[in-house]
């Protein structure tokens, strides 16, 4: 079941078409990576679902309901450009931002004393926002998004700033978050953590959808029959007694331990590599090479794949 559906969605902006009929499905109890290069659209659609802007043509559904101005209720949102106020206290801020999201004074302050404490800020309840760093900031931030416990939760770009531990900390809230039910859109241009976290992916480029899919799917649909075989014995490059169909990608070594990077030709088993691979050198190790998202990204953005059209109608 989606969670929160866009049918259709377009925006425009004088001489510049921002999203143009663009579709999303978000499962429900997922983090939905939603991805694309800068200026792709991907902020006007975040800005859309949240009832900041309405889009020009298109309909949006929560929950299977057309969505609502009082659905902002039902989602918490963290911008990409943070913003607390500098000259406010810490707690008094994380208080007021609670209640305006629906929770009584005694439930807000119940549950910050609970996220302040998991995020060993507590000590800061009584300081000026401007004498925190910028990763305190944004935990505060991250808390006073998800404190309302909202059904959908969207973060853009969640981890800039942070160094690599609170970086860990942050991917083990989300987590969590998806563990008690919400689901997540997460909007980054790390192509490492979308691998990580996320079990579904859109990519936005030049206003328009050209994939959408389970994010294992995808990769596998963009494999290119690559085999990455380890041996030992002589040092004989492989591309010398293999068929000339067989591409040697990278051969290297260290030591007396061999590697090689086989593209198979759409007609040859992987079996047919080994065989031919066995009756010269002792094998060690065989995989095939499952692309990135960050190489999809990169051959769908730039245009560099052959079978980017069968991209257009999803997966």
């Amino acid at each position: 079941m989606d969670i929160l559906t866009t049918n259709g969605i377009s925006k425009q902006f004088s001489n510049h078409r921002a999203l143009d009929k663009v579709s999303i499905h978000v499962p429900e109890n997922s983090i939905f990576g939603l991805l694309g290069p800068n200026g792709a659209g991907k902020t006007t659609l975040i800005r859309i679902i949240n009832n900041i802007l309405a889009p020009d043509e298109g309909e949006l559904f929560l929950d299977g309901k057309k969505l609502q101005p009082s659905d902002v209720y039902k989602i918490g949102y963290l911008p990409e450009e943070r913003g607390l106020y500098k000259k406010m206290n810490v707690g008094e801020q994380a208080l007021y931002l609670a209640q305006l999201k629906g929770l009584s004074r005694q439930e807000a302050l119940k549950r910050l004393k609970i996220w302040f404490e998991k995020f060993e800020i507590q000590g800061w309840w009584n300081r000026k926002v401007e004498e925190l760093s910028k990763g305190m900031q944004q935990k505060v931030q991250f808390v006073v998004t998800v404190i309302h416990e909202p059904h959908l939760l969207i973060f853009d770009e969640p981890f800039s700033g942070f160094d690599p531990i609170n970086v860990n900390l942050l991917k083990e809230e989300i987590l969590e978050l998806k563990r008690k039910g919400s689901t997540i859109i997460f909007s980054t241009h790390n192509m490492a953590s979308v691998e990580e976290l996320c079990d579904h992916i859109a990519l936005i480029d030049k206003s328009h959808k050209i994939l959408e899919g389970d994010i294992w799917q995808i990769r596998k649909t963009y494999k290119t029959h690559t085999f990455e075989v380890e041996y030992s014995g002589t040092d004989d490059n492989p591309s010398a007694f293999l068929p000339e169909n067989f591409k040697v990608l990278d051969y290297h070594h260290v030591n007396e331990h061999y590697s090689a990077k086989v593209q198979l030709p759409a007609e040859a088993r992987p079996n047919d590599l080994l065989s031919f691979m066995m009756d010269h050198y002792t094998i060690e190790g065989f995989r095939e090479i499952i692309p990135g998202m960050n190489e999809i990204f990169i051959r769908l953005v730039t245009g560099n794949d052959p079978d980017i059209s069968s991209t257009l109608t999803g997966i």
